[in-house]
Formats: structure tokens, C-alpha cells, sequence
């Protein structure tokens, strides 16, 4: 297995065809709240296994955060800490990028996940796609 930060349109639409399979067919979640406007401005990651891309995920720079987006690994693929080595992935670029924390809204059924990685709650639950989401915060540096 490998995790790449994508360079090209076909590595992108490798990114998205693991995203529609997970959130689209999977949970239900619509095309437009899917494939949204912060496309372009996000930098993807993709796991292989050889050539076929079995995770994903996105993050994008808000002030000095890295809002993490759209994690996702294939149904058969997963509990084989592919969905670890994509965040650790994104941590290492965030820290290379001397972004004090990362932020993200996780289903609340994959909470634990994020704990287990030092996440910690920061609101309520709330809906997106109408399913139950927290904040979620972890700090990676402190502010210079």
C-alpha cells in the first residue's frame, strides 16, 4: 500500500471514484454536498493498493489549521489501518507546513478513530448530510 498526494487529474478522479463509492453509493450522501467547491483548492491524497485506489482523503489550509476532509476507504480494505497511515500522511504535511492544529467534523460513529490519534471534541453533535458529526481538534505545533 501507498498514500499519494495527488499530482494529476487521473490520481484526482482515482481520489474521487474511492469518495463516490464510500459517501455517495455506501452512505447516501448527494453528488453536490460530495463534490464540492473547495475541490480545487484542496490537496488529495490516495492510497493504492498496486494500482487500484482503495482510500482517500482532503485537507485544506484554513489560518494556520489544516481542515481535514472526506476520509474514506473502501468496505473491503478497511481495519487494515489504511485510514491511519492517510491521517498520519496529512499530519506529516501539515507539520511540514507549520500548521499548529488540524480540525475536522467526524461521523460520530468513527469518533473513537480520531480519539485513538489524539482528536479531541470540540462541540456538539451536529448534522451534515443529515448524520450526527462533532468538531473535532488536534493540536500538532504550537503557534510561533
Amino acid at each position: 500500500m501507498k498514500i499519494i498526494v495527488v499530482e494529476n487529474e487521473h490520481q484526482y478522479e482515482d481520489a474521487l471514484k474511492v469518495r463516490k463509492q464510500v459517501f455517495i453509493d455506501e452512505q447516501q450522501v448527494p453528488m453536490e454536498l460530495e463534490v464540492d467547491a473547495f475541490e480545487n483548492e484542496a490537496t488529495h491524497l490516495v492510497a493504492y493498493n498496486g494500482n487500484s485506489p482503495i482510500g482517500a482523503g482532503r485537507f485544506r489550509i484554513k489560518s494556520n489549521a489544516a481542515k481535514v476532509e472526506r476520509i474514506c476507504v473502501l468496505k473491503d480494505f478497511r481495519r487494515q489501518n489504511i485510514g491511519l497511515h492517510i491521517m498520519q500522511k496529512i499530519e506529516e504535511l501539515a507539520t511540514e507546513l507549520r500548521l499548529s492544529e488540524l480540525i475536522l467534523h467526524a461521523q460520530t460513529h468513527a469518533q473513537h478513530f480520531y480519539e485513538k490519534l489524539g482528536y479531541q471534541v470540540t462541540s456538539d453533535v451536529f448534522y451534515d448530510a443529515n448524520m450526527p458529526h462533532v468538531e473535532m481538534k488536534k493540536v500538532i505545533s504550537k503557534a510561533s
